[in-house]
């Protein structure tokens, strides 16, 4: 009996697994996530890795129409992306495509509800009706949402601080806590120091209400959600906003001790070393096509290049995703929406097909082309100078794999006596189409130089894959 028992329940294992990741496979969202056990990574529940691909699209649950949310979404899921980060209120007196606000009197405590949700009937298709669509449709699509309670400027709109927060926390937590597709993102381009007691309920609530969804903070231009909330039990994993500026564009509210410029990956490498281990990822670098600076748009702007760059710098320093964002889509810019922010210079039906937005989902196929929860950054396979700035190649590895990434084209030196076994094949792969061509097989001896394909300039970014023969 013991036998037929364990076999009987083993088939009805295999058989609700199956039908889970074929659930996957067609576009649905069956799992929640979860930290992965090294604490490094996101996982699916059960157990397949998760890499990180997010959208910004910030103003989606109130700019765009049923029917413009269903293209967005589907162009996100053919392009890889698998999170969309997204604001539930940017203002408290906003309204949505449908002239609905999410609130009664500009108040948190009074979400403006209706009884039905029929987008037929304009009096009972309300802002959380359409809320609920989206979250429900990008779930059909395989696609998460990572969605900001109430940006950090639309908090410091409330008339009476006192427990609002808690009490619109509560509330929406139970409203969405039976959707598996759902990340929490507490915070919304604040330091942790604006309001803290705000941010302190809402993660407490959250956490209470939907312990099953993971929870981050999204914090200030150039700051790190770690330095005031690692400790905190609701924070699952870090973010850091890299932002938007050069080398030379210093912010003055950041101390110049903390200000890492264009090198995201040093937020990384800071986060990493942290305990107890949590996972991290750069959660707003420089956008596609907004001003360098983010204010002047007589600055040159951000291209794919650049955005390459930061997704690979972050990744490989040791971050479990990668958020891309492109001006005219995060605050779904159109025709009707006068001159829009940042300088922004296109519509966002168009904007969304931009060259670095087609061009993330190599990334994510390479981190998920080798084994995904063994890997760590591993400078020392380096032989000689990383570099500076633009010239910085960064290196990651698993235990039988080695990835170096080069923005600028450069020869670097490798000590290939760090990598295991008699000989390794190398190969070249590019991030702007995702080709690889081969590049020679080595002895694991010595140190040996490598000359990525075309000349050296910014842009010409290339990631040298040795694996283990």
């Amino acid at each position: 009996m013991k036998i037929i028992k364990t076999t009987f329940m083993l088939t009805v294992t295999l058989g609700l697994l199956t039908s889970t990741l074929t659930s996957f496979a067609s576009g649905c969202v069956p799992q929640r996530l979860k930290i992965s056990d090294n604490h490094r990574f996101l996982q699916y529940e059960y157990g397949q890795p998760f890499f990180w691909l997010a959208d910004t699209g910030w103003l989606l649950f109130s700019k765009l129409s049923r029917e413009e949310a269903a293209e967005y979404l589907q162009n996100r899921h053919d392009k890889g992306f698998n999170v969309i980060q997204v604001m539930v209120v940017h203002d408290l007196a906003e309204k949505n495509y449908y002239g609905d606000t999410p609130f009664a009197n500009e108040d948190p405590t009074q979400p403006a509800v209706t009884p039905g949700h029929s987008p037929d009937d304009a009096q009972a298709y309300d802002y959380w009706d359409h809320v609920d669509y989206i979250v429900s449709l990008a779930a059909e699509k395989g696609i998460y949402m990572a969605m900001v309670p109430v940006w950090g400027s639309a908090a410091g709109q409330v008339k009476t601080q006192g427990n609002w927060a808690k009490t619109y926390a509560t509330w929406l937590a139970r409203r969405y806590q039976q959707n598996r597709n759902i990340i929490w993102m507490n915070g919304g381009d604040k330091k942790g120091t604006y309001l803290p007691q705000v941010w302190q309920q809402i993660g407490q609530a959250l956490d209470k209400e939907t312990p099953d969804n993971l929870i981050t903070f999204h914090p200030f231009g150039g700051t790190q959600s770690s330095t005031w909330f690692h400790q905190a039990s609701w924070l699952d994993f870090n973010m850091f906003q890299s932002g938007h500026r050069r080398y030379d564009q210093k912010r003055d509210d950041v101390p110049a001790a903390e200000w890492k410029g264009e090198d995201n990956w040093r937020y990384v490498e800071e986060d990493y070393a942290r305990t107890p281990v949590k996972p991290t990822l750069d959660g707003e670098p420089s956008y596609e096509n907004i001003p360098q600076g983010l204010h002047d748009s007589n600055q040159p702007y951000w291209k794919a290049a650049d955005v390459r760059r930061y997704a690979y710098w972050s990744v490989f320093a040791g971050a479990f995703g990668h958020t891309y964002g492109n001006n005219a889509v995060m605050q779904m810019h159109k025709p009707d929406s006068g001159e829009g922010s940042y300088g922004v210079r296109d519509y966002w039906d168009h904007a969304m097909n931009d060259e670095g937005a087609g061009e993330m989902k190599y990334l994510k196929q390479l981190m998920l082309s080798r084994p995904f929860f063994e890997r760590r950054p591993d400078q020392s396979l380096l032989a000689g100078d990383n570099g500076l700035k633009y010239n910085y190649v960064i290196a990651t590895r698993g235990n039988n794999y080695a990835f170096f990434y080069t923005y600028t084209g450069r020869s670097f030196d490798v000590n290939l006596s760090k990598m295991p076994g008699e000989k390794v094949k190398a190969s070249w792969y590019s991030p702007r189409n995702g080709t690889s061509r081969p590049a020679g097989v080595y002895d694991t001896s010595g140190t040996q130089a490598f000359q990525p394909p075309g000349s050296e300039a910014p842009g010409n970014d290339w990631v040298l894959i040795l694996d283990r023969i």
